[in-house]
């Protein structure tokens, strides 16, 4: 008999064989019952067409988003469409937001402006405004034009934050801490030589200390520089959430500062100050602009110059992982499938034949944990590669801003979808192993995994229990999908309505890894110590 052993061993009146299997010896035997298990899998008719329908809901779903962009509510609840939201460009490609009251003169490729900040007041407007926002901020900044999404760095004073260099719009440096009353006013200064552009803070314009180095490629050789005003509107918006995203109402927020000692070198003879919104903004509020006399300059302005972050009131655009909402309908069908996988051998009684062919079940354990791993994963795949594209098409045709990602990132949302399918899958098979019950399992997988979720996501989107089930449960695992970071200089709702969750994306998927090795072990552990 190829692949066995016949062993005589001596019994009362005569002898007989006692049969020893040669598929757990060696890679071969191996490799003969993970071809076994993928048989099994191909050729049960159900669990082929669950896995294609796993592909398929990710696509599906995609193309029935009708999400649109811009639409207005008139009096009388008549709705006007949108003519669609869009996000200026940084320096590196990202989304950016630009918009702030900018005073300004033309400055050199080696130049300096140096102001000191009195007074920073203000209110936002709306239902929830008052007072100053943390991250309003007023200060000087050398600009390459007033372009909006235009290369820059400058220093400022901030309602709650201290004083900070920013620059190019992710770049963030913190100085002193402490904001500026009547009696504690905060010197400020820019120098640039070429690309480099230099910040530099003092209490008393006399001692200065370095903040940051910036360096701006690509600047030109003249410049902008002077002095800005912005304040997002965080404390005046009302956010919904739901599952799919979330929407904001934002109320007007504006900050006025008051400057002096303003002095620029390195500008052209006779220039003069000249204000306006950055890139003419015709939707700044009216009660922006400045005001010049008795040796001071009074600026009064309203927005951000920050990354467009999808969640802060002012953010314009949408995550890609946005066109993979259909990952919920796909894990439900690997689910089913990879718990019936393991199941159906008890449920027919043909785990006896199996575990005879093959005594090692740890081999027979992990053979279905792969094949039904890879499977999914080529499903989880082939949906995600299928939606992405189709969705963006779909999204930005209703007018909505699909916020630019780099490709790296594009190719760890794709596969990473494909990953949270297979590793679910696998879940799935060590708990139909665990408990010998689809149903048990089913409902199992779907409770640890997908409810935690859905509750972390609405209900408890605003609260630790809801941040406390998305590091702690399988739901972490949803991490991987996140494509935007989240940025400490930008006031929002980091929630997974938004696409944010509190573990990152690696972490948050190697939580859900992790609850998969241990039920995989226990699996194997009762498997060898149970009767078939």
């Amino acid at each position: 008999m190829t692949g066995s052993a016949m062993t005589p061993v001596p019994i009362a009146g005569g002898t007989t064989s006692s049969y020893h299997s040669g598929l757990g010896e060696g890679p071969g035997g191996f490799a003969q019952v993970l071809r076994a298990e993928w048989t099994k899998f191909r050729t049960v008719r159900g669990w082929v067409i669950g896995v294609v329908i796993a592909a398929l809901v990710i696509l599906g779903i995609a193309m029935l988003d009708h999400s649109s962009c811009g639409g207005t509510v008139l009096p009388g609840g008549a709705s006007v469409a949108g003519l669609g939201c869009s996000s200026p460009v940084g320096p590196g490609g990202e989304a950016v937001t630009d918009s702030a009251y900018f005073v300004h003169r033309p400055l050199a490729a080696g130049g300096s402006i140096t102001a000191r900040v009195t007074s920073l007041t203000g209110q936002a407007a709306g239902p929830a405004g008052s007072g100053l926002e943390p991250w309003s901020k007023a200060g000087i900044i050398i600009k390459a034009g007033d372009r909006p999404g235009s290369a820059y760095a400058a220093m400022m004073v901030t309602a709650g934050h201290g004083v900070r260099m920013q620059y190019n719009f992710t770049g963030d440096i913190a100085g002193p801490a402490g904001a500026v009353s009547g009696g504690s006013s905060r010197w400020l200064r820019l120098t640039r030589s070429g690309d480099a552009v230099t910040g530099y803070d003092s209490a008393d314009g006399t001692h200065w200390h370095l903040v940051g180095i910036a360096h701006l490629a690509g600047l030109p050789a003249t410049t902008l520089a002077g002095l800005f005003v912005a304040s997002p509107a965080g404390s005046g918006s009302v956010t919904s959430s739901s599952i799919s995203g979330s929407s904001a109402e934002s109320g007007i927020s504006l900050a006025t500062a008051r400057f002096d000692h303003v002095s620029l070198h390195g500008g052209q003879p006779g220039a003069t100050w000249a204000g306006g919104n950055i890139g003419g903004n015709a939707g700044a509020p009216s009660q922006t602009g400045f005001q010049a006399g008795d040796g001071a300059i009074t600026v009064t302005g309203s927005g951000d110059i920050a990354p467009d972050v999808p969640a802060a009131p002012q953010g314009d655009g949408s995550p890609i992982e946005l066109t993979l909402q259909g990952i919920f309908g796909c894990l439900i069908a690997v689910i089913v499938v990879g718990a019936m996988f393991m199941t159906a051998e008890y449920r027919r009684g043909l785990i006896r034949v199996t575990l005879a062919a093959c005594p090692r079940r740890g081999l027979v354990l992990a053979a279905k944990a792969i094949v039904i791993g890879s499977v999914s994963f080529v499903a989880g795949l082939a949906g995600s590669v299928a939606a992405l594209p189709l969705g963006e098409h779909l999204l930005r045709s209703n007018g909505v801003f699909i916020v630019p990602v780099s490709l790296a990132t594009e190719v760890r949302v794709v596969t990473g979808t494909a990953a949270l399918a297979a590793v679910t899958a696998v879940l799935a098979v060590a708990l139909g192993a665990l408990l010998r019950s689809s149903a048990a399992a089913v409902a199992i997988a779907i409770t640890v995994v997908v409810l935690p979720y859905l509750l972390g996501s609405t209900v408890l989107r605003s609260g630790a229990a809801g941040d406390w089930l998305l590091r702690v449960t399988p739901a972490a695992g949803f991490a991987i999908q996140q494509s935007l970071p989240q940025y400490p200089q930008v006031a929002a709702s980091y929630t997974p309505a938004n696409g944010y969750f509190p573990l990152g994306p690696w972490a948050g998927f190697a939580v859900l890894c992790g609850y998969a090795a241990v039920a995989f072990g226990l699996a194997l552990y009762l498997l060898r110590r149970r009767d078939a």
